[in-house]
This record gives C-alpha cells, sequence and structure tokens, in this order.
C-alpha cells in the first residue's frame, strides 16, 4: 500500500474494511483484554485505498 498510494495501512483497518466486504477475517492474536476497549476506525481515505487494492487482487 504504502508504494503504491504513499499510505501507511495498519492490518486493523484492512480487517476492518474486510469485515465490511464480507470477506472472512481471521482471528487476531491481538486482541484486547476487555469488551469496552474502543479501537481506532479506519479513516475513508485509507478505507478507499484498500477497497481499491481488494479489488486489484480481485478478493471482491
Amino acid at each position: 500500500m504504502l508504494e503504491q498510494t504513499g499510505l501507511k495501512v495498519s492490518s486493523l483497518y484492512i480487517s476492518q474494511v474486510k469485515q465490511k466486504c464480507g470477506l472472512e477475517v481471521r482471528e487476531n492474536h491481538h486482541k484486547a483484554k476487555s469488551e469496552n476497549t474502543k479501537q481506532p476506525q479506519c479513516p475513508k481515505e485509507k478505507e478507499d485505498a484498500i477497497v481499491e487494492a481488494l479489488k486489484h487482487f480481485q478478493m471482491i
């Protein structure tokens, strides 16, 4: 992603976008200990870049 768009994208953001698209997401071993923990949400420009990458690799 960094080379193509110049954006650094975390695996959390990729996972969030994959879930929105209905793709399978694996269990994360860095899962929060409590369920009340807030997770940062993926910004729109990064979400758009991730969606384009998923389309490029024919995942959606």
